[in-house]
């Protein structure tokens, strides 16, 4: 996967390398990058959650057309913590902050916040398999392994809310 953070310096307009020639301007363009950098990768973490939503919510179609199992309640509870996820992905602080910002997020916070960001892309991708995994049980009429995969996604689901919470505490500098 490419780095974000090198696409958007790469992608910087006339301005922004004028600007980092100037004195004091370099530094406060490279973290304006890094804040960009930041916000889109939050934003395709978001989209990918909702994709991956989607996905449980045809399985919730399939287990109701099918006169389902008794899987349909834990499914519609998932349904709502997915929702919930993206919202707070979605509505995050975005890294760097500006100069007079109540909290200062500086270039080595914003780093560990962009790994933080890339260990939620690999849960997703992991969650994503899951999605798919029950989806085939659901076709088979499997129940035991429907419950099975639903475990799997509700745990990978709060490994990530886990990951999440904690570049949050990265951001408001509560870290101990």
């Amino acid at each position: 996967m490419p780095d974000i953070r090198e696409r958007v310096e790469e992608d910087r307009g006339i301005l922004k390398k004028i600007q980092n020639v100037i004195p004091g301007f370099r530094g406060y363009r490279r973290r304006e990058d890094l804040h960009d950098a930041d916000r889109m990768l939050r934003m395709q973490l978001a989209t990918k959650l909702g994709l991956q939503r989607q996905g449980l919510e045809e399985c919730r179609g399939m287990l109701v057309q099918s006169y389902g199992s008794k899987e349909t309640e834990t499914l519609g509870g998932l349904i709502f913590q997915f929702k919930r996820i993206e919202g707070l992905v979605t509505h995050a602080e975005m890294g760097y902050s500006g100069l007079v910002a109540d909290i200062q997020v500086g270039e080595n916070e914003l780093d560990k916040l962009y790994e933080y960001d890339l260990a939620m892309i690999d849960h997703v991708i992991s969650i994503a398999a899951s999605v798919d995994s029950l989806k085939n049980s659901i076709m088979a009429a499997d129940e035991p392994t429907e419950h099975k995969d639903l475990m799997n996604i509700k745990a990978r689901l709060s490994d990530f809310e886990t990951q999440f919470k904690n570049r949050m505490i990265v951001i408001t500098g509560t870290e101990v």
